[in-house]
């Protein structure tokens, strides 16, 4: 069971890498003003969500699955903070899947938003992190 929490946690800093980086890159590519530029990021941004990002959170959610329906769910199941923590990953389902497709918005040179949009946009999953760590280690109900 270590063994399996463990690649767990290293999994799913691998997501949250990529959910940083992915981010900072769209500040980047927004903010590009040479269409040399602009191509070299729609390369960096396909290969870190496709290479990295996605297989990380595809590790994570499964091994945690595993987690949660080997003894997770027997032992927390009447616990908020569970409860809580499965709908901050929820969210962060969601917003993986909206880097894709602002990541697709990109690669069709179809961008909507400001570099400035991607600062703030890039500080979501910081919160989810803390979140998350918050509610597994202190368990606060």
């Amino acid at each position: 069971m270590l063994w399996l929490k463990a690649f767990h946690v290293i999994f799913m800093v691998t997501w949250f890498a990529g959910l940083f980086y992915l981010p900072r890159l769209f500040v980047y590519h927004a903010a590009a003003e040479d269409q040399a530029s602009r191509e070299r990021f729609k390369i960096m941004e396909r290969k870190l969500y496709y290479g990295i990002t996605t297989p990380g959170g595809l590790a994570t959610i499964l091994l945690g699955l595993w987690l949660l329906f080997d003894y997770g769910w027997a032992a927390y199941s009447q616990s908020g903070w569970l409860h809580v923590k499965l709908l901050l990953v929820g969210l962060l389902i969601i917003y993986h899947l909206h880097c894709g497709k602002l990541l697709k918005d990109f690669a069709r040179d179809q961008n909507r938003h400001s570099h400035v949009f991607y600062r703030w946009y890039n500080e979501f999953p910081v919160l989810i992190l803390v979140g998350c760590v918050i509610l597994v280690i202190v368990k606060p109900f």
